[in-house]
């Protein structure tokens, strides 16, 4: 299979490639339907010794599921109406995770998409589902 990266913001907390105190996460996506990337959780943000943060963990799984909707898509921005999140397992911080994501429904104002976070031996740490809307055109 052949991952194409899709592109970089500036400064966006998970993927801006200049914001000091991001992520800079690079996504990449199959051209079809999973948009997937490796990340590591510096301990900067953890919530306990060696654990992330819930909100770091619900940002990334926030981001990859909007990610999930511009497959093939690039230039298609929408924004999170609606997340859940459920968390199974501690996100380790300083290890290499998976984050992957896929669009569930895609209609012309609303879509719906689902991103996991996995340690690399598969275990599912968090999962999320969303609901999202097309950017408000004074955006």
């Amino acid at each position: 299979m052949t991952w194409s990266p899709q592109p970089n913001s500036r400064m966006c907390f998970v993927c801006g490639l200049q914001n000091p105190a991001g992520l800079k996460v690079r996504f990449y996506e199959d051209g079809k339907t999973v948009v997937r990337a490796e990340v590591v959780i510096p301990a900067v943000f953890q919530g306990y010794p060696g654990v992330a943060h819930g909100g770091v963990v619900a940002a990334l799984l926030d981001e990859a599921a909007g990610r999930a909707l511009m497959i093939g898509a690039p230039e298609r921005f929408m924004v999170t109406a609606q997340l859940s999140v459920r968390y199974h397992h501690p996100v380790p911080t300083g290890q290499t995770l998976l984050l992957i994501a896929c669009p569930l429904r895609v209609g012309s104002r609303l879509a719906r998409a689902r991103a996991e976070l996995r340690r690399l031996d598969g275990t599912l740490c968090a999962e999320a589902e969303a609901i999202l809307v097309n950017v408000p055109p004074e955006i």
